[in-house]
């Protein structure tokens, strides 16, 4: 057999990056003649990447699931509901934490396999606060002590809008001339705005990773942040000076966790692939309980399976991390991933961020809202 090379492209974080090198290592040591190579590029500009484009030149890709509407429609990806490995599917199914595994299937197909799971989560420095809230009210009374910050730069002031009106069992995206009811959008405004006029205003322009840098390293920071997708790596002994205790979100009332908006990534296999066996396996293979909870985690993934989350080593090297915010990835919600969706998500983000900027109404920040859906559904 010819010898394989495989390209593969993923984000740039140690958590995005790392567990892609030292998976395909080992890998390629079991697989002679095989070579898998990763670039990255900078988190924004991987989402803003369309796949289509991404899959004419990688044979791997590490995607987020909102994309898999488009992508399935369009024929770029491998869909591994195809490949005559049902019992292999099925064992992932069963091992999805929370909706990981599912958000990749649609159409019929399943577009990408779970290799990463996140939601936003709350966390804190336990040298600064003793234990998370659980209610909004009582981060609301941490932040007029000037002791919360989060991230809210407009995919997550976007995110957190949509959470908060998850949490109060808001209807998104389902009515077609509507993208929620007036009053629900209203109150969850209502809600940030009040939280962000208490908070230091770098949290507008900065992402989760920029928030757990200044929490994580810098003495003088927040205390708190009650919505982030989480970071394992911020949570490990020597990532950074002051390692970060995660736990599940607050909600408002005695809601819960409910309702925080799915992250997480997956690994697709572009249908242009020479080596579509080759590629598929080495994907079946990372997406898998043992990798998952050993070599996977191990290089600073932060996986997808379940055997991962309830794993006492896993747990052990990240402060509890995986069992302490599982509530929250198992009640978290999948925003919706039709055809056009994304630019839904793109418009949408900044219309929330300049309510919080002030520079729009609520009333006009929502009409502009339905608007931008409507547009998506044409």
């Amino acid at each position: 057999m010819a010898d394989i090379t495989l390209r593969g492209m993923t984000w740039d974080h140690a958590r995005g990056y790392d567990p892609m090198v030292a998976t395909s290592a080992a890998y390629m040591a079991a697989h002679p003649g095989v070579t898998i190579t990763w670039e990255k590029r900078s988190l924004q500009a991987f989402a803003d990447r369309p796949i289509g484009d991404m899959a004419g030149e990688y044979d791997l890709m590490v995607i987020d699931h909102p994309h898999v509407g488009e992508v399935a429609r369009a024929g770029h990806l491998v869909d591994f509901a195809a490949q005559g490995r049902d019992a292999e599917l099925a064992a992932l199914a069963a091992g999805s934490v929370g909706a990981s595994h599912p958000s990749y299937a649609i159409d019929g197909g399943q577009w990408g396999l779970a290799i990463d799971a996140a939601t936003p989560v709350a966390c804190y420095r336990p040298d600064l606060l003793e234990a998370a809230p659980t209610r909004w009210d009582q981060v609301l009374d941490l932040a007029r002590q000037g002791r919360v910050g989060f991230a809210l730069i407009p995919i997550n002031a976007l995110m957190t809008f949509f959470g908060l009106a998850r949490n109060d069992l808001a209807a998104i995206a389902e009515n077609p001339e509507q993208l929620l009811a007036r009053d629900a959008g209203t109150k969850v405004l209502e809600h940030m705005r009040e939280i962000v006029a208490l908070m230091d205003p770098r949290c507008l322009v900065l992402d989760p990773i920029g928030i757990y840098e200044w929490m994580g390293r810098t003495a003088d920071a927040p205390a708190y942040s009650p919505f982030g997708y989480g970071y394992t790596n911020y949570s490990r002994d020597g990532y950074c000076r002051f390692p970060l205790v995660f736990a599940d979100a607050p909600g408002l009332g005695d809601n819960g966790p409910r309702g925080t908006v799915l992250g997480g990534t997956g690994i697709a296999v572009s249908a242009a692939c020479n080596a579509r066996d080759v590629a598929v396996d080495y994907a079946f293979w990372i997406a898998g309980a043992d990798c998952q909870k050993g070599l996977f985690f191990e290089s600073g993934g932060q996986p997808g399976h379940a055997a991962a989350w309830q794993d006492p080593a896993c747990n052990a090297a990240c402060r509890n991390f995986l069992t302490n915010t599982r509530e929250t990835l198992e009640t978290s919600w999948v925003r919706p991933r039709y055809d056009g969706y994304m630019g839904l998500q793109d418009r949408a983000g900044d219309i929330v961020h300049a309510c919080l900027r002030g520079e729009a109404t609520i009333p006009a920040t929502l009409d502009a809202l339905d608007a931008a859906y409507r547009d998506s559904c044409a």
